[in-house]
């Protein structure tokens, strides 16, 4: 269950950086902050789904590397909204590694960040980032439903 508490505050912060620092500031600073808690509260979200298989005895053991927790989580969960969100995450972990990206309209409502992932151009900017944001929360929504569900059978997960 603490892994999933920790998914939502990173989901509150995210939601603050969007609908208001991002809208106030838009730089690209705000966009790379707001990445990066974007996988942070993915990294909480496929915990939670590791622990939950765990409980459910679909998992022996919680993998170890982040890489290798998302491909079984993957695995684990023929969904589309969990294999989107893998996807995704796997995306935002590829932009944050650019040391340099392209900045451009800093300062105004159009504000881009253009990054080189795997040999071609990654676009985001407030639209793209919120559409992210959107697509996360659909994630949340899930692994919140399943874990609560577990949770309210008697069984403590995440603890």
């Amino acid at each position: 269950m603490e892994s999933l508490v920790d998914a939502k505050e990173e989901l509150k912060r995210v939601d603050h950086q969007i609908f208001v620092s991002l809208k106030h500031t838009r730089t690209c600073d705000v966009l790379m902050n707001i990445i990066n808690r974007m996988v942070d509260a993915y990294e909480c979200m496929i915990r939670a789904l590791l622990r939950y298989a765990i409980e459910c005895k679909l998992l022996d053991q919680e993998p170890v590397g982040k890489l290798e927790r998302a491909e079984k989580v993957k695995a684990l969960f023929p969904e589309e909204v969990v294999k989107d969100n893998i996807g995704l995450y796997f995306l935002l972990r590829k932009i944050r590694k650019d040391e340099n990206p392209k900045r451009e309209r800093e300062y105004r409502r159009h504000v881009t960040m253009t990054c080189i992932v795997d040999q071609h151009e990654e676009i985001i900017n407030i639209d793209i980032i919120t559409n992210y944001y959107y697509l996360q929360r659909k994630l949340f929504d899930f692994v919140e439903k399943l874990v609560l569900e577990k949770w309210n059978e008697g069984k403590k997960i995440d603890e």
